[in-house]
């Protein structure tokens, strides 16, 4: 159960002295900078405006600043375990958030359940943090691969998508491992004689799309499920606009609307595919709109990416813990964070106790090329991910926490 509290971000603010003369609370944060800027960029700026502004209007815990010590974490599950290491024995950081990439995320997680420490997953997608590789340790901010492959299906039964032979396209890594099953599972439960025909894994980062594209055309199937990003996604685009593959074929495609990687596409955005992603500048939510002005103001007029909004939000679940929490113990911020409700840019966030799934939710819609010569989403809607946690039953049946 989630019950609301008074942890509008304002309100934490408001309550702080103004003086920061106390101890700093330390948090450590690592992710995929050098590999993965696209994202984890905008994402540093976004927690770092929260942290700012948390600090300027007096910090948490009666007038402590927050001090976040972050660490590129190499993209790789070795490194990121010993940057971890180090963040808790050297750094002394009361708990650790960030991450990007899925194997990543569960390398962390264990570490954090073998610590006894906190960790909040900011972007790893994978269902397996909820799932069997979950710990009571672990809370997850993104909704999960599941969950937004069924926002995909969902908004594919609403247009009358009845497709019966199905490619499916993901990088070979636990993501897009993640995604494929999940689309299987969900395609096998909801779509009547669907049948996958096709499955192509490229190696993240490293895909031949010509052979890929190769691959789809030779199975001829009705419609397309992709989970590719970055360069990839745009390799696989490119080729399959020369070959007319997605003529006639509907494709579902996992995130590929979120602007870091709608907009390196330009003018080869592939009209009408269906998606999640952050139609950020048609959102007309007052919170949003002040959100995306002090992230333009902070940042030299730069546009928000999905990145920003999520550090963002990250930063203001921090503050609210700790508020709720009233210390740095880690059973009195895993008991805040099973219980407080967060107001944020996109609306109010909370976490399920069972799986320490956020109830952050994801936009839906289909591509078309803009004005402006790119991408953008249209006839998008936003869906609460309260409303796609996975079955409880799944979860008792896999975690023993």
């Amino acid at each position: 159960m989630i019950r609301p509290t008074c942890v509008a971000l304002a309100a934490v603010l408001v309550a702080a002295p103004p003086a920061l003369a106390q101890e700093p609370v330390r948090i450590g944060e690592l992710n995929s900078y050098s590999d993965l800027a696209a994202f984890t960029v905008p994402y540093r700026q976004g927690w770092r405006l929260a942290v700012e502004e948390i600090n300027e209007a007096g910090g948490v815990l009666g007038g402590r600043p927050l001090e976040v010590v972050s660490r590129d974490d190499g993209g790789t599950t070795g490194d990121a375990v010993r940057i971890a290491e180090e963040l808790v024995s050297r750094e002394n950081v009361a708990f650790l958030f960030g991450t990007f990439l899925s194997n990543v995320g569960i390398a962390v997680a264990d570490f954090a359940a073998q610590r006894e420490m906190l960790f909040l997953a900011a972007e790893p997608l994978t269902d397996a943090l909820s799932l069997e590789a979950g710990n009571r340790f672990t809370f997850r901010m993104r909704p999960s691969t599941e969950m937004q492959t069924a926002m995909l299906v969902d908004a594919a039964e609403r247009e009358g998508i009845a497709a019966e032979r199905w490619a499916v396209v993901a990088p070979n890594y636990e993501y897009g491992q993640a995604a494929a099953t999940a689309f299987a599972r969900l395609a096998d439960a909801r779509m009547a004689d669907a049948e996958i025909v096709v499955e192509q894994f490229p190696a993240l980062g490293r895909i031949d799309a010509g052979a890929t594209i190769a691959a789809l055309d030779r199975a001829r199937p009705d419609a397309i499920f992709n989970a590719l990003f970055g360069g990839d996604l745009a390799k696989f685009v490119r080729e399959g606009s020369i070959r007319g593959t997605f003529e006639g074929r509907r494709v579902l495609s996992l995130i590929t609307g979120e602007p870091e990687w709608l907009y390196p596409l330009g003018a080869e955005v592939p009209a009408g595919w269906l998606v999640t992603g952050y139609p950020w500048a048609q959102i007309e939510d007052p919170d949003h709109v002040a959100f995306v002005e002090a992230y333009r103001a902070r940042f030299d007029g730069e546009a928000p990416r999905l990145g920003s909004l999520l550090g963002y939000m990250v930063g203001q679940t921090i503050a609210a813990m700790l508020e709720e929490a009233g210390s740095t113990d880690t059973e009195a911020m895993i008991a805040a964070l099973e219980t407080i409700e967060v107001a944020t840019p996109q609306g109010p966030l909370g976490f399920r106790a069972i799986d320490n799934q956020s109830t952050m939710g994801a936009w839906v819609g289909r591509l078309e090329l803009g004005d402006d010569g790119r991408g953008r989403m249209t006839d998008w809607r936003y869906l609460d991910g309260a409303d796609y946690l996975l079955p409880e039953e799944r979860v008792r049946a896999v975690r023993s926490d």
